[in-house]
């Protein structure tokens, strides 16, 4: 799980109750201290959908070390690996499941962007077998509806495997939304059950 910006390892981590029990959850947290009003972030922003080049890179290498070590340090079935990411959560969420394709079976994108224009190769083409369940708030105020319809339309360009669904809430997980993402898990494992 991945928190966003002003939050910690623990914000997401109450919605562990809507998963399978079976399910081991590791949320990690953001590098940087955010100087307004305490917790962390990935990065900074400049206008929407723009990180801060050095602090996203930084925050890419952070988190794609943290995934290669909690699949050494903990008893995690590599095959049944799943992402969870909210607001700059989600940036991060795409940028390594889109750079380091097939490492998750699956990624909730709950009210984010994909991070165009920065350093990363997306490698669209072989992302294609890992899918996303895109979520976001026809309300948002703090990240467009817009962003998440621009990544539906690279989605749809890839012949990516994708789910969209849009709500009527501002920049939050609504109930219905949670109950979709993990619907959305529980699809995922019953089509092709890892061993």
């Amino acid at each position: 799980m991945l928190h966003g910006r002003g939050a910690d390892e623990e914000d997401l981590v109450g919605l562990a109750g809507a998963f399978d029990p079976a399910f081991m959850i590791l949320s990690a947290r953001a590098p940087f201290p955010f100087p307004t009003g305490g917790g962390f972030t990935w990065y900074d922003v400049g206008a929407v959908g723009t990180p801060e080049p050095e602090m996203f890179r930084r925050s890419y290498e952070l988190l794609s070390r943290f995934v290669d070590e909690a699949l050494r340090a903990y008893p995690v079935d590599p095959a049944q690996l799943y992402l969870l990411g909210f607001s700059m959560g989600t940036v991060m969420s795409y940028s390594i499941a889109l750079t380091r394709p097939g490492l998750f079976r699956g990624v909730i994108a709950f009210s984010g962007y994909i991070p165009e224009g920065t350093y990363l190769d997306l490698r669209w083409t072989e992302a294609r077998r890992t899918p996303f369940f895109i979520s976001h708030g026809t309300l948002d105020p703090v990240i467009p509806i817009v962003m998440a319809r621009r990544a539906r339309k690279l989605f749809e360009d890839a012949a990516g495997t994708f789910e969209y669904r849009e709500y009527p809430v501002g920049h939050e997980i609504s109930e219905e939304s949670l109950r979709d993402g993990a619907a959305f898990i529980d699809r995922i494992r019953a089509i092709n059950p890892a061993s």
